[in-house]
């Protein structure tokens, strides 16, 4: 059977499975579309939030992005696990008691405000729109490699997938759903970690096989990375970073974005009781655990496998890579999993000297400028898109054909299971939200349900136009819908717990001051509403206000929006004194006294 074959077998056993499923658990009334009725079990939901949470960024593009920059980008996998803790202990549970269905409807409530409802729902729609452009894209990725056809009918195959299961099931139908995608992405992340961590390193635990010995070297594995990319130009892989402010500020705003993400915290009010909440985090973050655990051993993996793969003299080599790395692998020798990544785009090679030969080094390093002279190497001839390395690591690595297959199902399931609780969290803003609660009180639920079925149908074709322009690299898009989160939402629902002292006027304030800061900010530098050539400065170091990235100011958005709510709210009237007794009956339980000894 050919692999093309073997491929179409598991993504479409895998979609016939999610469509299946959808069927068979369809909502049938706006609480199922909303919640799943209210009554799905913690570990169920657990592993439901686990696959909402793991999109594309997570399974494809973290892992690229680690294998790419090394110690540097671990901020990706520090920042969205800090952030999944902070929300299972700070919000979720207080939340989940309030009893409201979505994000904005508890930001309405508290804060007795269609204003600030509002406000949320804009604030919501920005975030998870820009949040979905990163799940279309790597969608396309994977689709344009293992079904062979255009990055482009790629996403448009995705976007018709999640229409069929998510439109009809809403939350009902997507949460189980994601338990059958996390089952599958799960296995296709960690199946081919272990063959690879046994090829490298004998050791089939791959978190340990990254600090285990290379076996045909002889040398630690990290050190062995850090030997061939020094040997390239390019900076060591474990190497610290310069700019720690940035560092910090990104790490915080991926934590705070998590916290804030409203697809991710929609899934605690599908459970039955406030208990349930807090089990469901607990059970989440073990599911998110296995493979966070893994996504660090695959990255170093995968980049010692790409470079060994264009320079085989350095694969057993401990001392002269001087000399391995002058004989570089012959452009028409290049293995089959190389001429099948090219077919996508992903992959390119302009043969700058003509000799034949595939130039892959850091040609921007003034430092190794002479080096590369003398080889008589005139630039960089390889253009590698991070985001397949998670999905060619298999192909990289020889693993048999299977395998291949099973991690196209993975990367496509991580990619729509987010997709579909992204577009779930923005039609049940709009629906339940905008109409129901604001414009039109006394829509019936027939039409409530169409409603949502409706808008959820346009985010899906917004969804797509941006997938198909897209800012960046799935990760880094996604790293933009979280600080966009984490400056609007984040602040609200915070205060909004904590604070009996916080009024709608401050919530509104903040909310939109962080949002509008963090907007600028971004669009400086990656355009107006992310269309190409309009950014007012180029999106480079030197030009970052203070070093601090667009990646990161999500986290200085979110002291604005802090800052504001608090001054006005300060200036202006407290809420009304039900509104205070509510923020305290959600934190403590009503009538509780102290402990006495009987």
């Amino acid at each position: 059977m050919s692999q093309f074959a073997i491929n179409l077998l598991f993504v479409g056993a895998s979609f016939a499975l999610y469509i299946g499923i959808a069927i068979w658990a369809r909502a049938g009334s706006t609480k199922d579309f909303y919640v799943a009725g209210g009554g799905v079990h913690p570990v169920t939901n657990g592993m439901a939030t686990a696959a909402d949470w793991m999109s594309a960024a997570s399974f494809i593009s973290m892992a690229g992005l680690i294998a790419s920059g090394g110690y540097a980008n671990s901020t990706f996998l520090m920042g969205w696990t800090g952030g999944f803790v902070i929300l299972a202990m700070l919000l979720a549970p207080y939340l989940r008691k309030f009893g409201k269905f979505t994000v904005p409807d508890f930001i309405g409530e508290r804060f007795y405000s269609r204003t600030a409802r509002v406000v949320a729902v804009v604030c919501l729609i920005i975030a998870s729109v820009t949040y979905v452009i990163g799940q279309m894209t790597g969608a396309g990725v994977a689709f344009s490699r293992f079904l062979e056809v255009p990055s482009t009918w790629g996403i448009w195959i995705a976007a018709a997938i999640v229409f069929l299961y998510a439109v009809f099931g809403g939350m009902k139908g997507i949460t189980y759903t994601q338990v059958a995608q996390y089952i599958v992405l799960i296995v296709a992340y960690t199946i081919p970690a272990v063959f690879i961590a046994m090829q490298l390193t004998g050791n089939p635990i791959p978190m340990f096989g990254m600090f285990s010995t290379h076996t045909e070297s002889g040398v630690p594995l990290l050190q062995k990375l850090d030997d061939v990319v020094n040997a390239l130009g390019f900076r060591d892989y474990t190497a610290d970073v310069d700019n720690k402010l940035n560092m910090v500020l990104f790490t915080l705003s991926l934590m705070i974005g998590t916290a804030g993400l409203p697809h991710v915290i929609i899934r605690f009010f599908t459970v039955p009781k406030v208990a349930d909440a807090r089990w469901s985090a607990g059970w989440a973050l073990v599911f998110i655990a296995l493979l966070y655990l893994t996504a660090p051993a695959v990255a170093s993996m995968a980049r010692l496998n790409l470079m060994t793969t264009v320079y085989p003299e350095m694969t057993g080599q401990v001392e002269d890579y001087e000399m391995a790395a002058a004989e570089p692998l012959l452009y028409e020798d290049r293995p089959t999993w190389f001429r099948t990544w090219e077919d996508t785009g992903l992959i390119t090679f302009n043969d700058l000297n003509n000799d034949g030969r595939i130039q892959f080094y850091n040609d921007s390093n003034t430092e190794f400028a002479a080096t590369a002279e003398a080889r008589g190497w005139e630039g960089n001839e390889l253009n590698v898109n991070n985001d397949i390395l998670v999905l060619a690591n298999p192909e990289i690595a020889n693993l048999p054909g299977w395998v291949i297959g099973l991690i196209a199902a993975g990367g496509i399931a991580a990619a729509l299971s987010t997709a579909a609780g992204l577009l779930l969290a923005i039609s049940s803003a709009i629906s339940h939200d905008l109409i129901k609660n604001t414009i039109n009180p006394n829509i019936s639920e027939k039409n409530e349900m169409l409603a949502a079925r409706i808008s959820m149908g346009g985010a899906i074709l917004l969804a797509t136009y941006l997938g198909l322009n897209p800012p960046g690299f799935a990760a880094q898009t996604v790293a933009l819908a979280f600080g966009i989160a984490g400056a609007s939402l984040f602040p609200v629902l915070m205060m909004g717990i904590f604070s009996t002292r916080m009024n709608s006027a401050g919530a509104i304030c903040g909310m939109l001051a962080g949002l509008v800061a963090t907007l600028l900010y971004i669009f400086t530098y990656l355009g107006w509403f992310f269309i190409p050539g309009t950014n007012m400065l180029p999106n480079t170091p030197d030009n970052w206000f203070v070093g601090i990235s667009p990646l990161s100011f999500g986290a200085v958005g979110a002291l604005i929006n802090f800052a504001v709510a608090f001054a006005v709210s300060s200036v202006t009237a407290a809420p009304p004194k039900e509104i205070q007794e509510l923020v305290e009956s959600v934190r403590y339980p009503k009538g509780a006294g102290v402990a006495v000894d009987h």
